[in-house]
């Protein structure tokens, strides 16, 4: 999956946090064990050095298997005394041993060289953790998107605004429910709080459940950091190389940033490098195709064009809608 270094990083130190108590709070027990049973403490320390005196004849080079042997029955003495101990105190090996949160990779996050579905888990986790601390993604679901803000009426024939966000609404949610690395391009187009945010983050919500990596920026915050590492060599990660390798991005609000010609070249190579990449984007905007075109390049209106499914959104602005209904109504 597609998540970046920053987030296998932290997924990486939860692990090993988690290892790292385990194994201290096994430490304690084994110490309050032997703070009541000194017998077990130096059952344990002649165990360990049968293993020390095994390893030295083994590098001796002599024929020691009757030593070994010797040894082994030793071990296996000692062993018994010191179950022997723990159950005299009501214990067993198992309660000294460190309780590690996953058994199958003891918290290392990797089984016989393969990632566990832990660390699987922790990176699906922490990408949601980090995109829910940028937007509202916990409240933006399918299930809390609402049609009744968009207008039932229609003129000339034409579907409703309703009706057009209804099939908006469920093409959406098929997207979401299908996603795959080889899911299309979409642009979401149209005015000012018509909840392009909302559906482009319910589908980032269904695809990062799905164990997918994905990268939601706004476009204007993007460029910002873009500039601080270009033009002022800010210590952090270069952030280009997580947006071309995430399994889904989402580039909100583009057209708000503030224009240059840094900020259109960014903007069409990271476009344009994952479409060479093959790997699915969605962009949302409130530009035309015509303002596209002027605000970035024919180039690039080109690209989006002949490259990304059309989203439409119509109705009045949501937001609006919903500051004029929490007034305090007068006379």
């Amino acid at each position: 999956m597609g998540y970046s270094r920053e987030i296998y990083r932290s997924a990486m130190k939860i692990l090993r946090g988690r290892r790292r108590t385990a194994q201290e709070n096994a430490q304690r027990r084994k110490a309050a064990f032997y703070a009541a049973c000194p017998e077990a403490e130096k059952a344990d320390r002649r165990l360990a050095s049968t293993a020390v005196r095994a390893a030295k004849a083994v590098l001796s080079g002599k024929d020691v298997r009757e030593e070994l042997q010797k040894l082994k029955e030793e071990n296996q003495s000692i062993q018994e005394e010191i179950s022997r101990l723990l159950e005299e105190h009501g214990l067993t090996q198992k309660d000294l041993d460190p309780s590690y949160t996953c058994r199958k990779c003891e918290d290392t996050g990797y089984v016989d060289g393969k990632m566990c579905t832990c660390l699987k888990e922790l990176l699906r986790s922490e990408s949601y953790r980090r995109l829910n601390a940028l937007t509202p993604l916990s409240l933006s679901t399918f299930d809390s998107f609402s049609l009744k803000w968009y207008p039932d009426s229609s003129q000339d024939g034409r579907p409703s605004p309703r009706e057009i966000m209804q099939n908006t609404f469920r093409f959406c949610a098929s997207y979401a429910d299908h996603f795959s690395l080889k899911s299309p391009n979409l642009i979401m187009t149209g005015g000012t709080g018509l909840g392009k945010t909302h559906l482009s983050l319910a589908i980032a919500n269904t695809a990062i459940g799905k164990g997918f990596g994905v990268v939601y920026c706004s476009v204007g915050d993007l460029i910002k950091k873009l500039e601080d590492e270009h033009f002022r060599h800010a210590d952090f990660e270069d952030p280009t190389g997580t947006l071309l390798s995430c399994d889904l991005l989402i580039l909100d609000d583009l057209g708000t940033e503030f224009r240059s010609s840094f900020s259109s070249s960014a903007i069409y190579s990271i476009v344009n490098g994952r479409l060479l990449k093959q790997e699915p984007t969605i962009i949302s905007t409130n530009l035309t195709t015509r303002e596209m075109m002027d605000f970035y390049s024919e180039r690039f209106a080109s690209r989006i064009i002949g490259s990304y499914r059309r989203v439409v959104f119509v109705g009045k602005d949501i937001r609006q809608q919903k500051r004029l209904c929490r007034k305090p109504q007068l006379g």
